[in-house]
């Protein structure tokens, strides 16, 4: 699985690639700034970018930029972003398309390695992968958001799960309950947010999208 890096701090770059290379990861390109990064994404096209937000020249969010630029030329493109913070404004834009393949993590979650792996691989594969202390926050700000004070406090729960990236299975495990409770939950939640049928991984964005915004 191939792999570009776009990380301005030296060492947390090397430990990247090494972790990247030492679980099966091919890391194909590493670069330190914004256009180098957006310049490497497109012509090489990797199974998943791991980016910092903020990278130079303007050590805002060139990073993000770079990616959703990428993600323009390249539709589909995986992209999993890192932040030294939680700004909900960031994880929403890299929602806003509404198509899989991406996550949001605080950089302190890549010292836990098996997760950080484990969200690479599923951003890889077409998920989505939120950072649970970014989910948190948000979900502080969520009585405002008129759709969700339908969902009953257990199907509040499994949005919850749901954003940060987790299958049926891993949701159920999580909160104790069936595989065959945690579909229904989730069918409830689509039905109260207005998610008409239809491929359920893009359901699944789109009710990340409606948990997000307000």
């Amino acid at each position: 699985m191939k792999v570009v890096v776009g990380e301005d701090l030296t060492l947390l770059r090397d430990g990247l690639i090494r972790m990247l290379q030492a679980h099966g990861f091919e890391v194909v390109a590493a670069v330190d700034n914004g256009p180098d990064l957006l310049r490497e994404l497109v012509e090489r096209r990797p199974d998943v970018a791991v980016v910092d937000i903020r990278l130079p020249p303007t050590h805002t969010d060139e990073g993000l930029r770079a990616a959703l630029a990428a993600r323009a030329e390249v539709p589909g493109l995986p992209v999993l972003v890192l932040s030294q913070y939680v700004e909900r404004l960031y994880a929403r834009e890299l929602l806003a398309d509404g198509r899989g393949g991406i996550g949001y993590l605080l950089k302190d979650r890549v010292s836990d390695i098996g997760e950080f792996v484990d969200a690479v691989r599923r951003v890889a594969a077409g998920g989505t992968a939120l950072d649970p202390k970014v989910v948190a926050k948000l979900l502080d700000n969520r009585e405002r958001t008129l759709p969700l004070h339908r969902l009953t406090p257990r199907e509040r729960e499994v949005l919850a799960h749901m954003a940060q990236g987790r299958s049926n299975a891993a949701i159920g495990t999580a909160l104790f309950i069936t595989e065959k409770a945690v579909a229904k939950h989730t069918n409830n939640i689509f039905a109260k947010l207005g998610l008409q049928s239809s491929d359920d991984h893009n359901r699944r964005v789109l009710a990340v999208l409606a948990y997000l915004d307000g």
